[in-house]
């Protein structure tokens, strides 16, 4: 839905409220004209209820909204009277609609300066419940989001097996644009197997029909940093095509709304305005090599030759922290190691029982069909890549039919246009062009596992309006599910350095104030 749209649905909602609860303001000691206002109505309505006013905002935050909401049409039957469970029932399963029962129909009166306070322990409970999810959906939707590293693209920087948190409000929070949807979960209900999402399961439809269920259009508040290079960034897949990383398909259109796409999280290596080139497997920044992080750590897969049968791959492979898994390639027994850092292969080519150790590299020139633009035009692979140029807001190029395979994704699907080439004419809007303005900023996203990354050299370019926040924290690190990694707990992500663990400092904080909190009670509790 558009933002009109929006103003229009908005407005008939005002005027369904004010018919279902006019005579209800009357009721309460106000006018009637006061139930028709938009927001102010609200104000009136949150005094009628006796509730802080700035519930009035609540109602207008996505997803958030889905709470409040049940919980303002039971308490305004609260407020006249209609205390029963059967009235709760009504007033949420009728959708509202049981205010004009009240309005119209039955003999209601005011209850003035009701009390708040549950008058059973399981409506207590319900209400302590209700406030946490609320609170917790918020903090989660709007400034702090848990993440879990699934894979080991960023592997040395980030394991797999951290558990982090992703600030929303570095880079600006992103308002969801999927308004009815289940709180604190992504694109599927744990357990159940479920959308947590209102969609269209119609597969002739997934390109456009979503857009049709209640979709806000992309708003983000503004935030105090932008994206820097080699900054490490959760975002949403944009070639997020299937159901599952296993069938990846990056050509096709997507069916998913952006803020329920597959969360990922990759390492920006170039920024908008950017002219990126890949050589020989590192990364080439308007011509001048990309330094990484000293907490960074580039791996590339090598084939291993031993001298003896009495090799053992699994060994080396923890003594010298080689991040990824190894096979036999051939019969002359050489060694796939998928994932080795510099400083791990300075160590492990010394070995005695190693023969030689060669780059599993790609040479130039010869094309990867899996690598974008995905074009026969293009003899591109991910050690030999580029250049192109990241697009950047406001920033015009001239298009034509060498450079349309690698604007033609953005120009369609990430901005909106319809696009036609007729001849050696392109048709954008059906009117012929030779140049394009880009509406927003584009980054080009990576792993540092270079050969066991599946990222931008797969799918391209990045919007900005698919950016989640920036990784800040990690709280929890598991390897495997028994052994817990102590040294990463609490400990920041970005910074120079050997990463410090804060859990000691933490867990005296958390202990004094339980602690400060026992000894105020006791003393409240003596006076």
């Amino acid at each position: 839905m558009t933002w009109t749209q929006w103003f229009i649905f908005i407005l008939i909602i005002q005027v369904i409220h004010g018919l279902g609860t006019w005579k209800l303001y009357i009721k309460a000691g106000r006018q009637a004209w006061e139930a028709f206002v938009p927001i102010y109505n609200g104000v009136i309505l949150m005094k009628i209820i006796n509730r802080p006013w700035w519930w009035i905002i609540l109602l207008f935050l996505p997803i958030v909204n889905l709470i409040m909401l049940p919980v303002v049409w039971v308490e305004t039957a609260r407020s006249f009277g209609k205390n029963m469970p059967v009235d709760t029932i009504l007033a949420v399963l009728t959708l509202g609609f049981y205010n004009y029962y009240l309005n119209y129909v039955a003999d209601v009166t005011y209850v003035e300066d009701r009390s708040l306070d549950p008058t059973t322990s399981s409506g207590d409970w319900v209400s302590s419940i209700l406030f946490a999810i609320v609170a917790a959906t918020i903090v989660h939707t709007y400034f702090m989001q848990p993440f879990t590293i699934p894979s080991s693209s960023l592997e040395k920087s980030l394991l797999v097996g951290d558990f982090l948190f992703v600030s929303k409000f570095h880079y600006g929070a992103r308002v969801p644009m999927t308004t009815v949807a289940a709180p604190m979960v992504h694109d599927t209900i744990p357990k159940l197997g479920t959308k947590s999402y209102l969609f269209d399961d119609n597969f002739e439809a997934r390109n456009t029909s979503w857009k049709n269920k209640l979709q806000l259009p992309y708003l983000r508040f503004p935030g105090f940093e932008n994206i820097e290079r080699n900054d490490i960034v959760v975002f949403n897949q944009p070639a997020d095509t299937l159901l599952n990383m296993n069938d990846f398909r990056p050509d096709r259109n997507y069916y998913k709304p952006i803020d329920k796409k597959t969360n990922l999280v990759k390492r920006c290596v170039g920024i908008a305005g950017d002219s990126l080139e890949v050589r020989n497997g590192y990364v080439y920044i308007n011509g001048k090599k990309n330094e990484l992080p000293d907490r960074a750590h580039l791996q590339f897969s090598y084939l291993v030759q031993p001298k003896t049968n009495q090799f053992n791959p699994k060994f080396l492979k923890d003594r010298y922290d080689i991040t990824d898994g190894f096979g036999i390639m051939n019969s002359q027994n050489t060694y796939y190691f998928s994932a080795i850092s510099d400083e791990a292969l300075a160590k492990f080519k010394n070995h005695p029982n190693v023969t030689s150790i060669t780059p599993n590299k790609q040479e130039k020139g010869v094309r990867d069909s899996n690598i974008f633009p995905h074009h026969p035009d293009y003899n591109w692979n991910v050690d030999y890549f580029g250049p192109l140029y990241i697009p950047e807001a406001g920033k015009t190029i001239d298009i034509n039919l060498e450079v349309l395979p690698l604007y033609k994704r953005v120009i369609t699907e990430y901005e909106g246009n319809t696009l036609q080439v007729k001849g050696n004419q392109i048709l954008i809007n059906g009117e012929v062009t030779d140049t394009y303005t880009f509406k927003q900023n584009y980054y080009w996203m990576m792993g540092d596992n270079r050969h066991n990354s599946i990222d931008a050299r797969a799918w391209g370019f990045v919007p900005f309006n698919h950016v989640i926040g920036k990784p800040v924290f990690i709280w929890m690190s598991w390897d495997g599910i028994k052994n817990p990694r102590w040294e990463r707990f609490f400990t920041t992500v970005s910074g120079s350095g050997k990463a410090t663990s804060y859990l000691i400092p933490f867990l005296v904080l958390l202990f004094g104030w339980i602690g400060f909190n026992k000894w105020r009670k006791r003393k409240k509790d003596s006076k």
